[in-house]
């Protein structure tokens, strides 16, 4: 029998995987005297085979879990920030070590010192050199949102506080980190005509940083608040996508608490003499708005009987007065509600006893007699050479609650100013919206407590904080960067190294 026809005579077949192709690679003579000093092999083909399957064990080996970035948490708040991007850090074996951590509200500094177990914690930013600060690979800043806020007056940098976006600008430019994580309000996408962001990113990009940003709902992050802020990531590598994440949907209900105590005052009583539980729910409470979802404190005689007669007169109002042809007829720049005289009333509502209802109505502090406002400097004010006419009286917040909340919705974007005017019906009677429901639609752990702070001073912070699940998952895509640039750097200084040693 011929040899080849043995069994197990002849060579093995290789899988497709183990065979070995020709190539065409083009070296320099230092780089190749280098190959032939350093890498292992017999040929100068294993030599260079050996050193491409050392560098992809390292590319592909898991990291050390020692691995630590350094941050430093500006305009701290409850420090949610930090907490998310220490999330998204972990999740790829990185310890998180905070150097310096900026705050001036004395109850957030207590919060955040019960929390983190911080020992110091520095106050205002403008006072601290950059000379200072440890360095640090990231910089996390949820900067002053007033200044941008609908909630406020909208000045923008012309607010003193809009200015400390230009501390961040002066510690990114004398530090140089890696990278950062910024968040603001919705408004500052519009403010004076997307100027603002312009300008913002503007700043950050001539620091020769790869920046983006997105307009981001908490909504699709798993949290049931209705809540859109602005995020804005910059790394020296390359620009984050701040696109696709995976959506992820819940309801109050699913993070609600049970059996809590009621609110026993004469604004729930009357309330529920009214309206059944189940009838508040997913309601409004504002006079100045309609809409089949908005309850009028006349609507349950809040501040004193009224008749059906006057109902309709106050619904009419309501609505007369938001329409523009009335500005142009007083003489005024149109205002959203402007104050009419009872002759421009009684075009539109026809009634013997009008000026006897109006007078009731202004005595219950249902209406009110007021000049019309123009506008000086951005602000509203009375403009006594115009005749006073009848408004509506209450604004937004003139109520113990000014919303009822519904177990299968999303919550209203929880704001600072009000976010304890917000009611849940529980056991058949109103309670206040509860600190650890507000932690929750925030997406902070069980763990972290504000039991030991006023319920206003928690309210207040809440109302000011961030969406810790977004945050983590963008600091997750910032990890990825960090890491991808660390190991590029780590191999050209190697390969660097090995052609010194090898010329």
């Amino acid at each position: 029998m011929q040899g080849g026809r043995r069994i197990g005579a002849g060579r093995n077949a290789l899988l497709p995987c183990e065979k070995k192709h020709g190539r065409t690679i083009y070296l320099t003579e230092e780089q190749c005297n280098a190959v032939l000093r350093i890498a292992e092999g017999t040929t100068f083909s294993e030599k260079c085979s050996s050193i491409i399957n050392d560098y992809m064990i390292h590319l592909f080996t898991p990291r050390d879990t020692t691995r630590t970035i350094k941050v430093i948490d500006l305009f701290a708040g409850l420090g949610g920030i930090r907490l998310g991007f220490e999330k998204g850090f972990q999740k790829h074996n990185f310890n998180v070590e905070c150097v310096l951590t900026s705050e001036i509200k004395p109850y957030a500094v207590k919060a955040y010192k019960q929390f983190f177990k911080e020992k110091t914690i520095h106050g205002d930013i403008t006072k601290i050199e950059s000379g200072s600060i440890s360095d640090f690979d990231f910089l996390l800043a949820g900067f002053p949102c007033q200044p941008f806020s609908s909630a406020g007056k909208g000045l923008g940098f012309e607010d003193t506080r809009g200015t400390l976006f230009f501390e961040i600008e002066r510690i990114l430019h004398d530090k140089r980190p890696f990278g950062f994580l910024l968040e603001n309000v919705e408004g500052i996408v519009t403010h004076d005509g997307g100027k603002t962001l312009d300008a913002i990113l503007r700043h950050l990009a001539a620091l020769d940083y790869k920046v983006s940003w997105k307009l981001i709902n908490s909504q699709d992050f798993g949290l049931a608040q209705n809540r859109k802020r602005v995020y804005i990531a910059g790394t020296r590598s390359k620009s984050i996508s701040l696109e696709n994440f995976p959506l992820s949907k819940s309801t109050f209900g699913e993070i609600m608490e049970h059996d809590l105590p009621c609110v026993e005052s004469d604004f729930t009583k009357k309330l529920l003499a009214s309206y059944a539980p189940h009838q508040l729910v997913g309601k409004a409470i504002k006079d100045k708005r309609g809409g089949g979802d908005n309850i009028h404190s006349w609507d349950f005689n809040l501040k004193g009987e009224v008749t059906d007669q006057q109902k309709k007169l106050l619904k009419t109002i309501l609505t007369e007065r938001r329409k523009k042809k009335w500005a142009s007829e007083i003489g005024i720049d149109w205002m959203d509600g402007m104050p009419l005289t009872k002759a421009q009333i009684s075009t539109f509502f026809d009634a013997n006893n009008l000026q006897k209802l109006l007078d009731d109505l202004v005595i219950k502090g249902y209406l009110t007699l007021e000049h019309p406002r123009m506008l000086v400097n951005r602000t509203r004010v009375p403009d006594p050479t115009k005749p006073k006419g009848y408004n509506i009286v209450a604004g937004k917040l003139s109520f113990e609650f000014t919303k009822i909340l519904d177990p299968e919705d999303y919550v209203p974007t929880l704001v600072a100013m009000d976010v304890d005017h917000l009611g849940v019906v529980d056991n058949g009677c109103i309670r206040r919206l509860s600190i650890r429901e507000g932690l929750r639609l925030f997406g902070y752990p069980e763990s972290y407590s504000l039991a030991f702070l006023k319920d206003k001073e928690a309210f207040d912070l809440l109302g000011n904080t961030v969406c810790v699940p977004i945050i983590q998952a963008i600091a997750e895509r910032l990890s990825t960067a960090f890491e991808d640039a660390h190991q590029t750097s780590t191999y050209s200084t190697t390969m660097q190294s090995v052609l010194a040693f090898g010329g």
